[in-house]
């Protein structure tokens, strides 16, 4: 296997597994369905087949950035928006800390409208993987705000 095929490969490995076992143990539970949600709120079945479609975008990607621009500010965006996202789901459903949780979402949209501002010049591919990304955690951070105000 080449280095390009094995850089793509870890940041699947990466990123949709280490995505999947955050969410498995993190899944809503008891707490989560007494809360109030917003008429919005999907059935939780949606998040899962979303997330790791999601979640094979973001790891190419990454893949793409790593590869062509390694030491640019858009690699490290990347790696900020995964630590981030990768927080979500322990603050919320782990801690049971929706606030919390409100903070990291919006500080997970900011970094991934970032990303897709730091690399749409250089690697427009990778831009325009973050674009359902974008709305996706745009979406989640209105759920999650909205959460909070009812509860």
């Amino acid at each position: 296997m080449n280095s390009k095929a094995l850089t793509y490969l870890s940041f699947l490995v990466l990123v949709v597994g280490g995505g999947l076992l955050i969410g498995l143990f993190n899944l809503p539970d008891a707490w989560y369905r007494s809360l109030a949600k917003p008429a919005f709120n999907p059935p939780d079945w949606v998040f899962g087949p979303v997330w790791t479609l999601l979640y094979a975008m973001i790891a190419v990607a990454g893949a793409r950035t790593f590869i062509g621009f390694r030491k640019t500010s858009a690699m490290r965006i990347w790696w900020a928006a995964l630590a981030l996202n990768f927080a979500w789901s322990p603050l919320f459903f782990g801690l049971r800390e929706p606030a919390l949780a409100l903070i990291v979402v919006i500080g997970l949209v900011v970094s991934v409208l970032l990303y897709i501002l730091s690399s749409w010049k250089q690697d427009r591919p990778s831009a325009l993987l973050f674009l359902p990304y974008l709305a996706w955690t745009s979406f989640a951070a209105v759920l999650n705000g909205a959460i909070v105000a009812l509860n």
